[in-house]
């Protein structure tokens, strides 16, 4: 297990500080150590108090952890003063530890003053050119260059100042900027675009402690730098879109949402084999359209496409039953991903669906079972929907979700022009998914 140690302040709150550091490098399967450079008395409402750690006492912190354990990666955040960076200066050369992540904490989000101003001179220094990788936020890379950093080519800007003061990389993170989320990587010859889709979040305090903290334990694993900012801001990501609405200000992000994520992908795909093993047992051949079919299912907080497992090849008709030409897989079907994204966004408990095929018949059984039927009509379909390749299934199921306010369990269509009628059911997971298909079945027997 690798070793990462935090050296950084404490946040009695739970959201950023050490807290989320050590965090942040136990689910990403660090060993986390920490010396804590000061105290906080701090929430989500913002920082009430601060008590700086004596100097030679952030000293031997550092002496006890390295003498004896050792660290592969050190990441550092609030350093409060002038003599506290100096300390933590000489002593990771003294250990001679290269991999040192530099969050250049200065200012909360709140406001609160988290380093001196005289100390910022001490910062620029000594622990920029310490930096493996240094990650400074708009307003860091402003206060390190002078400059006034409020877009991408102001980042490009600023990133090359940042490097020309020692350090090997520099990511200066976009996230307040408007658009795309884009953190700029910079390695003194190459610019790198890590974009990803912005979140509209209201918690996010501790963002950019994770990030650095995730930053250092990949590193410490042996990502190369590209790797590990780009698998970071994916960590960073989830937990800012799962992040918790504690307190009364700005909440925390929920690192464990990244884990929870990566042990639910084997779970899907066990639940994905098992609900088809059913259809297999069955005799449900009759209900696979023309264009075959698929059932699929999301992972917690699912965005894209990737997120969403199915079958590639499809579901096929085969005799009486089914059958599948492979094992189910992520990112296998832009079709089934659509409609559960879209349901998602409205309720993301239902976060799987297969599509059957349409019949009066199957309607009439449907109702007839008392299941709570939605139906869109595609000639109603703007016609900028239908040139936009694949939008079609997100305008029409979201159209039903609008109309009734709540998830049904089918929502049919009747086609159109090289549109094939089409019957869809939705659940929470594929076994409730082929449990109403199989109740509608029976109602017919």
């Amino acid at each position: 297990m690798k070793r990462i140690l935090t050296i950084a302040g404490s946040d009695s709150g739970g959201g950023a500080g050490i807290q989320a550091d050590l965090k942040a490098i136990t689910l990403l399967g660090g060993y986390g150590m920490s010396v804590i450079t000061a105290l906080t008395a701090q929430n989500t409402v913002g920082v009430q108090g601060i008590h700086e750690v004596p100097a030679p006492f952030v000293e031997r912190q550092i002496d006890s952890v390295l003498s004896d354990i050792g660290a592969d990666a050190i990441k550092t955040g609030m350093l409060a003063n002038q003599e506290i960076i100096e300390t933590v200066w000489k002593k990771i050369r003294q250990y001679k530890v290269e991999r040192v992540v530099v969050d250049p904490v200065m200012i909360s989000k709140t406001g609160a003053h988290l380093l001196r101003k005289d100390a910022q001179e001490a910062l620029v220094k000594k622990m920029i050119p310490l930096a493996w990788v240094v990650t400074p936020n708009l307003m860091e890379a402003s206060a390190l260059t002078g400059l006034k950093v409020n877009s991408l080519e102001g980042m490009k800007k600023a990133a090359h100042r940042i490097y020309k003061l020692g350090a090997r990389y520099v990511v200066v993170k976009g996230g307040h900027l408007k658009g795309m989320a884009i953190d700029l990587l910079y390695d003194g010859r190459n610019f790198n675009e890590i974009a990803g889709p912005r979140i509209d979040a209201k918690n996010t305090h501790g963002t950019g402690c994770t990030f650095a903290s995730a930053i250092a334990t990949l590193l410490a694993r042996g990502d190369s730098v590209l790797e590990a900012v780009r698998k970071a801001k994916a960590f960073i990501s989830i937990a800012i879109q799962s992040s918790l609405s504690l307190g009364k200000g700005t909440g925390p992000t929920n690192p464990f949402a990244y884990v929870l994520r990566e042990m639910e992908r084997y779970r899907i795909i066990q639940e994905l084999k098992r609900a088809v093993d059913v259809l297999k047992e069955n005799k449900v051949g009759h209900l696979i359209p023309e264009v075959s079919s698929n059932l699929g299912c999301a992972l917690p907080y699912a965005k894209e496409i990737g997120d969403i497992a199915a079958f590639p090849g499809r579901i096929v008709r085969f005799k009486e039953s089914v059958a599948t030409p492979g094992e189910p897989e992520f990112g296998a079907s832009q079709h089934v991903a659509n409609i559960i994204l879209t349901v998602m966004k409205f309720d993301p408990e239902y976060c799987s669906a297969m599509n059957i095929r349409y019949s009066e018949e199957n309607v009439a059984r449907l109702r007839k079972e008392g299941f709570l039927v939605g139906h869109f009509d595609r000639r109603q379909e703007p016609k900028k929907i239908k040139e936009k390749e694949g939008s079609s299934l997100e305008w029409g199921v979201g159209e039903v979700l609008k109309k009734m306010k709540r998830i049904p369990d089918f929502i049919y269509d009747e086609g159109d022009v090289g549109k094939e009628p089409m019957i869809r059911v939705l659940g929470r997971n594929p076994m409730e998914v082929i449990a109403k298909i199989l109740k509608m079945i029976k109602s017919d027997q």
